[in-house]
């Protein structure tokens, strides 16, 4: 992996707007409950390709959106970090939306109309930023979902067959149960790296321990890192018995921000890439993570 420090990274994945709706109060059933409700850029991959790019990395991003005002707001904005952004336009769907509400308790609950982002198409895939000399990161939910998949399985196999590195991440643990474990290890096969939290590493293993959960998951992937939340995070190999482990930074989160898991993986593979040591690469992965959690929305503040 060393010298390969500034290597393009491809992200393909879903692009949508978040609507974080944060009450103040606890849920009041069947009536209005006063809140905050902002809307964001976001989407799982897009963000990712974000983080990388103020990171500055090469960062190209290939997905979906609608023909509407929003996704050209949202084109813009990817623009705006510097994002080599190849995105097909549909002429049907919307682009995608999530409605994030999060509790007065600060309990996450995502509602994903995944719209455009569902029907990438094999020939949306650009040829051009196929190469040796670049790094594929795959977002789970355009695997996920049944109308992209054929889109990302022939981008995944693309990456394979012309000498990318590859990485994958879980995507949210819920859609990773309903599309089944043993179909994600299949349609990842290939993947030197794997990106997970522990519900997800527990779905693809059945192991409740995300230290065991690891260790399976070399039989599969060469490299994996899990996301621990509070606890830190963790790298485990298929080379090595010991796993590495670095502790969260500590951070007073901002009450809207829910980015962390994305910027974790950006922060993660430029060190990774450019052939550090995996603890360097996890510490890195954690200070990005507790920059997106001191700010509201999923994705690197331009004003920065």
């Amino acid at each position: 992996m060393v010298g390969k420090a500034m290597a393009r990274v491809v992200v393909i994945g879903d692009l949508m707007t978040d609507s974080v709706a944060r009450a103040f109060y606890p849920l009041a059933r069947g009536s209005d409950t006063p809140s905050s409700v902002q809307t964001y850029g976001g989407g799982s991959g897009a963000n990712v390709a974000a983080w990388l790019a103020m990171e500055g990395v090469d960062t190209t991003f290939v997905g979906r959106r609608g023909s509407d005002i929003t996704g050209r707001t949202r084109e813009m904005e990817l623009m705006g970090y510097g994002i080599d952004s190849r995105l097909v336009m549909d002429p049907e769907r919307p682009t995608g939306t999530c409605v994030v509400m999060i509790t007065h308790k600060g309990d996450r609950t995502m509602l994903s109309d995944p719209g455009a982002n569902a029907r990438l198409q094999p020939e949306d895939l650009p040829r051009d930023v196929f190469g040796p000399d670049g790094h594929l990161h795959m977002s789970a939910f355009t695997l996920i979902n049944p109308d992209s998949r054929r889109a990302a399985r022939m981008a995944l196999r693309m990456a394979r067959e012309s000498g990318m590195s590859i990485s994958v991440d879980g995507g949210s643990h819920a859609p990773l149960e309903r599309a089944g474990a043993e179909n994600f290890l299949d349609w990842t096969n290939g993947a030197r790296l794997l990106f997970a939290n522990p519900q997800q590493a527990k779905v693809l293993t059945g192991r409740e321990e995300p230290e065991a959960a690891a260790k399976v998951l070399t039989a599969w992937y060469p490299n994996v890192a899990i996301k621990l939340g509070d606890e830190g995070a963790l790298w485990a190999s298929k080379t090595r018995d010991d796993l590495e482990t670095v502790p969260a930074e500590p951070v007073e989160p901002s009450p809207g921000s829910i980015g962390a898991g994305d910027a974790f993986i950006a922060g993660f593979l430029p060190s990774w890439l450019a052939g550090k040591h995996p603890k360097d690469s996890l510490t890195r992965a954690q200070a990005l993570a507790a920059r997106a959690l001191h700010q509201p929305g999923a994705r690197p503040d331009l004003g920065d």
